[in-house]
């Protein structure tokens, strides 16, 4: 992403600004931040580096329709920010909260993990320990990072079965960016077309690679790399996906299996 997203000096700029911006203050949401400022300085750093993408999608529905949906994701939106806190987690504050994560978050699936942490590890909901097991879960299998999130809905103490609470949690945390999707789409076509789009586009893009970056140190570098086993383990299995050429599932299992050893061993 970084040769694709951040080849120059002002968008690598950008996205470094962005890992600092996000790292230092340990805040999540900072990350809302991080995101409007790569669009607010891409007319203005990106202006050379990006080329209007003309993308048609055709709908059946105009902007009447795009009005409505946008209309119902920001009440979703409202909602879930003015709800009020509970004693202890319900459905309805697990639908909330994961709202809140997909409604907020901008680029690869990655840059949720903080926003989720913050959901559910720092309000006592689920362990860190969980959470990084869900994620490493989440990484063994096919599809998106987002379906960490029925992991997590099910490990969510509702007093519900699990199938529920993941459903719950699953729905959430997609539906808004679908909402989103269909608000925008009949609209596309025009707005690609500007070069002045294209350029905050660019911006947000290279914000998009600090995000990951910031969210690869915290939580998955923190939590995930605890020692020196974890960090040999850890360099072995990037020299195996990046030297070797091998597939992810074998990175996977030679994480899983070597790990086990260490604990055996230690």
């Amino acid at each position: 992403m970084v040769r694709q997203l951040a080849p120059d000096a002002p968008r690598a700029l950008i996205a470094a600004g962005t890992v600092a911006l996000v790292v230092l203050t340990g805040n999540a949401w900072v990350q809302l931040v991080a995101i409007a400022l790569g669009g607010i300085l891409g007319p203005w750093l990106c202006r050379h580096a990006a080329t209007p993408i003309v993308a048609v999608f055709p709908v059946h529905y105009g902007h009447r329709g795009a009005a409505v949906f946008l209309a119902v994701f920001l009440v979703g939106l409202g909602g879930a920010l003015m709800l009020p806190p509970a004693n202890g987690p319900t459905a309805v504050g697990l639908a909330a909260a994961f709202y809140q994560a997909g409604a907020l978050v901008f680029g690869g699936g990655h840059v949720v993990l903080p926003l989720l942490q913050q959901t559910v590890v720092d309000t006592g909901w689920v362990s860190a320990d969980t959470f990084l097991a869900g994620y490493g879960a989440a990484q063994a299998v096919p599809g998106p990072m987002f379906s960490l999130a029925a992991f997590l809905g099910a490990e969510v103490p509702l007093g519900l079965p699990a199938t529920v609470g993941a459903s719950v949690a699953l729905v959430a945390v997609f539906l808004p960016g679908f909402l989103l999707l269909l608000a925008v789409l009949p609209v596309w076509a025009q707005l690609a077309q500007r070069s002045w789009a294209a350029s905050v586009m660019a911006g947000i893009n290279a914000a998009v690679v600090g995000l990951l970056v910031a969210a690869f140190y915290d939580p998955v570098w923190t939590e995930g790399v605890r020692g020196g086993h974890d960090f040999t383990i850890a360099v072995i299995g990037f020299a195996l996906l990046a030297a070797a050429r091998l597939s992810a599932l074998w990175i996977v299992l030679w994480c899983v299996a070597a790990s086990m050893v260490a604990s055996l061993l230690g």
